[in-house]
């Protein structure tokens, strides 16, 4: 069975810094039938070992700023229970997948659609794949800014950026094409060989 190109989770996490990092930030935005839902979940969490400076020169969190959030043990059963049977995507999306897992070890994804790749696939030439990039390339920056209130290394912005794209990208497509553009993105794609 195919992925479904219906449902799809999108996901950004902000990191500690650490080696291996600790999430401090995870957003779950749900995209149906090519509309970004009102449906997401938003966490600040405290990681074991702290935030480190240079993460925090990145998305600007602090220790204080996640000082009375829940660790990464107290949401996991929620997170699963979100994600468990849909599939996610993130830009770059192995970043997401690899601390999650680390995170998360009870977490089995099926399939994970990295829209950097999409991008690179169905957008060829342009002059970076970075999120911020794409997002100002395709004018889809101050929506994200606007429903979110936030900025780039937010893991709520970002989330809503990669959403945004996700669906710019797959919008013009037919039902066809935008089940293979799907399954060419997908990190657990067979025919590529394991990315993991």
């Amino acid at each position: 069975m195919g992925i479904d190109i219906e449902r799809f989770w999108v996901i950004d996490v902000e990191g500690s810094g650490g080696s291996p990092p600790e999430i401090v930030e995870l957003a779950m935005l749900q995209i149906d039938r090519l509309v970004l839902t009102d449906n997401k979940r938003h966490w600040f969490v405290r990681p074991e070992h702290g935030i480190k400076p240079a993460a925090t020169r990145i998305h600007g969190l602090t220790d204080d700023d996640v000082i009375g959030s829940p660790d990464i043990a107290d949401i996991a059963d929620d997170i699963i229970t979100w994600i468990e049977d849909t599939p996610i995507a993130g830009h770059n999306v192995k970043i997401e997948v690899d601390i999650l897992k680390r995170s998360i070890p009870d977490w089995r994804p099926k399939s994970a659609i990295d829209t950097l790749k999409l991008a690179k696939i169905l957008r060829p030439g342009l002059p970076s794949y970075g999120l911020a990039n794409l997002g100002v390339e395709f004018g889809l920056a101050n929506e994200a800014a606007n429903r979110t209130g936030a900025k780039h290394h937010s893991a709520l912005y970002d989330a809503t950026l990669t959403a945004l794209l996700m669906i710019h990208l797959l919008s013009p497509l037919t039902p066809d094409e935008r089940r293979k553009a799907v399954e060419e993105a997908n990190i657990f794609d067979p025919r590529q060989g394991s990315l993991l």
